[in-house]
């Protein structure tokens, strides 16, 4: 599992590619909304979870993926880009993980996003 007490923050930019890696761990009726890379980790918010990645070794073929239910999230934060600093940041609590931040670089689905995660856990 990723240590989201090391590398609790992720720069992401969008990358729609990314969602390619994760294709085969979606359930029937989950959708994609939008994938985020850095180097070479990634994440991928569907309306369901949110899918991290994290590539490992040389090569790159070992991976770990950690499913982020909305269902578990107890609080959320967003805070949107502006006219001059055009990154965002999704800040949430996990009612068993703890505080796991996201940043983001440029143009990307966070309102999407949060809505997603507003359905999912004030039902």
């Amino acid at each position: 599992m990723i240590d989201f007490d090391n590398k609790s923050v992720f720069k992401l930019k969008q990358n729609a590619d990314y969602a390619e890696k994760v294709t085969a761990l979606l359930i029937e009726g989950e959708e994609i909304i939008d994938a985020f890379k850095s180097m070479r980790d990634g994440v991928v918010f569907t309306n369901k979870r949110i899918i991290a990645v994290n590539v490992q070794g040389l090569t790159g073929s070992k991976k770990d993926f950690t499913s982020l239910p909305y269902k578990n999230v107890d609080v959320f934060s967003v805070e949107t880009s502006g006219t001059f600093d055009l990154d965002s940041e999704l800040e949430i609590y996990f009612s068993s993980l703890g505080r796991v931040r996201f940043e983001f670089s440029g143009k990307n689905a966070l309102t999407e996003i949060a809505q997603m995660i507003a359905k999912h856990s004030l039902a």
